[in-house]
């Protein structure tokens, strides 16, 4: 760690700062009994892509089908709950108390957060700044997310720490070589345990000193 420059904390979204994973994965298990009835659990299949990534993979060419799926997602989002993972809000504001800088880190589109500023008014004062799926030339499995976070503050990725709940979010956060705490809110805890420094259930208890610890060991 470089003591001359910042810590910084960068949170991936859904699953990680909104308990939304479990709701995404009943729209995607429809869309998979729709489209690909030989996966039995589609949403689990897609988890942590963007939807680029999906169109480009499962439905190259679709346009008609592409565009179904966009109108059901919209209308899915806008009335999905985006209730907060137990303890992030304390979590975050003990980490700014403490002079560190956050940024959310999402594959997620100015339309979704558009639904969370609403249902959250208070959610942009609680980070210094959010990145979005239109910033990034490579979404997630590559790092440049989580780089462009540590490029945004200025500072070393020594100093950076992820929070993950993915399969692709970790996999880009360990290539761009940074401190990664998994959640297990997705995945199970036994599944994503090799792939980070440390997992949890939530930020319940987890504090700025294992922050510091974490980035220190």
């Amino acid at each position: 760690m470089d003591k001359t420059k910042d810590i910084v904390a960068l949170f991936d979204l859904d699953g990680v700062v909104i308990d939304s994973e479990t709701q995404y994965t009943v729209y995607w298990d429809e869309v998979g009994r729709k489209y690909f009835p030989e996966y039995k659990d589609f949403g689990l299949v897609i988890k942590g892509q963007t939807l680029t990534q999906i169109f480009d993979k499962y439905f190259h060419g679709m346009e008609a089908e592409q565009e179904k799926i966009v109108e059901g997602l919209n209308a899915f989002e806008g009335k999905m709950t985006y209730d907060y993972i137990p303890g992030v809000v304390d979590f975050m504001k003990e980490l700014r108390q403490n002079g560190v800088k956050i940024a959310i880190v999402t594959s997620s589109n100015d339309k979704k957060m558009s639904n969370v500023y609403a249902a959250h008014p208070e959610f942009k004062t609680l980070v210094d700044r959010i990145l979005t799926a239109e910033m990034f030339t490579q979404s997630k499995p590559a790092p440049d997310c989580f780089l462009l976070g540590a490029e945004v503050f200025d500072t070393d990725i020594s100093n950076c720490i992820v929070f993950e709940d993915s399969f692709h979010g970790l996999q880009a956060a360990n290539s761009a070589n940074m401190v990664v705490v998994g959640l297990s809110t997705t995945n199970s805890a036994e599944a994503i345990k090799d792939k980070c420094n440390a997992v949890m259930p939530d930020f319940v208890g987890f504090t700025y000193s294992d922050v510091v610890s974490l980035l220190n060991h």
